[in-house]
């Protein structure tokens, strides 16, 4: 972990966007349009989706993937104009939240700036032809960090954004760049302006064993977190699709994740998600609205910064396709009851606890539950989930009385060291 990470991200909600199908208008003033709607949420951060010109080579779709990028220096044309991008930056930062782009620094598209002018920045085969070390990338091509003049040309690219406004970066596959490059960016940028966000989209282990099978560089959490404040939690997402999927068992889930309290620096910070722009949406796996909201309660109930990928409030049941016009759907959750449900919880991240407490998954008592606590200051925070809607009576080693639900207000009654089991999730403190 980065040193001086600033262990308040844990209290942070990061929302996630994509400008071409986020509204109707499809780009950088339509999303501006919305900033009200997601300052009332409690949103912290927002997160744009790669908003660089887009290359046409081999492009996926009909108008290609935000990840092969033209150039690093400009915004794409389909969104507005830098000014316009400016304005939203701006609008952000007035109603309290920050802004952080997405930097895709593996790899450009076919004909980007980049390779224009520096041909001699990117990964050659061994017959001496361009390409990707990833075979089923094929709309874009990977750079080399054996050049050290790469590693300036892209960190003057990042000083540029930071002078515009923007606050961190969300650096796609970031594992698969050294990770001395990382360190390097961290530290300059550092030089010009504190406080700066960096999230990694660190990656699952199987693709890990896989590229490390093939000797390509694919770096590990633990030592992305030098570089990083946030890591994504793919380290446990694959077991929680296997968990949803019937593959595994919750206690095996939830040992994974009672793991990185000590594979992990001490102020590790995770992404915890139910969804982002290359899952399945959880709301095609959760049918059920018990199921979902008890899940969601303990995404934020984890340790880290909570992330919702735009339409996840709504229940969109659709994950917008990055290659073509495909808008989010704002029209499921029509009574919006789960939309405040969300909100709520956003509100209960922001305690301190969350931040600096000490956090543990509490061994099964009853499968099917999920209990966690933390504990900071003579004060206990203890949530129950029940994800697989079991009945009966609930043990808690906790004095008999009746403690308030923070998410609804309702009574909680500990009778016999032991509770009712309900369907809905629960959050109280001692």
């Amino acid at each position: 972990m980065a040193k001086d990470t600033n262990l308040k991200l844990r209290n942070s909600t990061i929302y996630s966007v994509f400008a071409r199908n986020h509204t109707a208008d499809g780009n950088f003033e339509g999303v501006t349009k919305d900033l009200d709607r997601i300052a009332d949420l409690g949103v912290d951060i927002i997160w744009l989706l790669p908003i660089h010109p887009i290359g046409q080579v081999n492009r996926k779709g009909s108008l290609g993937c935000p990840y092969s990028i033209e150039d690093y220096k400009k915004v794409n044309p389909e969104y507005g104009t830098l000014e316009e991008f400016g304005e939203l930056i701006k609008e952000t930062h007035k109603r309290g939240m920050k802004v952080i782009i997405d930097v895709v620094y593996n790899h450009t598209s076919h004909k980007s700036e980049l390779f224009k002018n520096h041909p001699e920045y990117f990964y050659r085969k061994e017959d001496g032809s361009i390409g990707g070390k990833v075979g089923d990338w094929t709309d874009i091509i990977d750079l080399d960090y054996e050049n050290s003049n790469l590693w300036d040309y892209q960190i003057d690219a990042l000083k540029y954004w930071i002078s515009l406004g923007v606050d961190g970066f969300r650096c796609d596959v970031a594992p698969l760049i050294p990770i001395e490059f990382w360190i390097k960016a961290r530290k300059e940028i550092l030089s010009i302006k504190e406080d700066i966000i960096w999230l990694a989209e660190s990656i699952d282990p199987y693709f890990m064993k896989e590229l490390r099978k093939k000797n390509i560089l694919a770096h590990s959490d633990s030592e992305v977190f030098q570089a990083f404040d946030i890591t994504y939690d793919y380290d446990t997402y694959k077991f929680f699709a296997q968990y949803l999927n019937g593959e595994i068992e919750l206690d095996y889930l939830l040992e994974l994740k009672r793991n990185q309290e000590y594979i992990y620096p001490s102020n590790y910070v995770k992404l915890r998600f139910l969804e982002n722009h290359d899952t399945s949406r959880i709301t095609s796996y959760l049918k059920e609205d018990t199921d979902l909201k008890n899940w969601t309660a303990f995404m934020f109930f984890e340790k880290g910064t909570a992330l919702i990928y735009a339409g996840q409030e709504a229940k969109d049941d659709n994950i917008p396709n990055l290659f073509d016009r495909d808008l989010v759907n704002w029209d499921k959750d029509k009574d919006k009851k789960f939309v405040e449900f969300i909100k709520k919880l956003i509100q209960i991240k922001k305690k301190d606890i969350f931040a600096y407490g000490y956090y543990e998954i509490i061994s099964h008592k009853k499968m099917g539950v999920i209990e966690a606590r933390y504990e900071y200051m003579k004060e206990e925070l203890i949530g129950i989930f029940n994800v697989e809607r079991k009945s009966g009576k609930y043990c808690l080693d906790i004095s008999d009385g009746n403690y308030k639900n923070l998410i609804d207000d309702s009574n909680i009654e500990v009778l016999d060291g032991k509770i009712e089991l309900g369907l809905k999730p629960l959050i109280f403190k001692l």
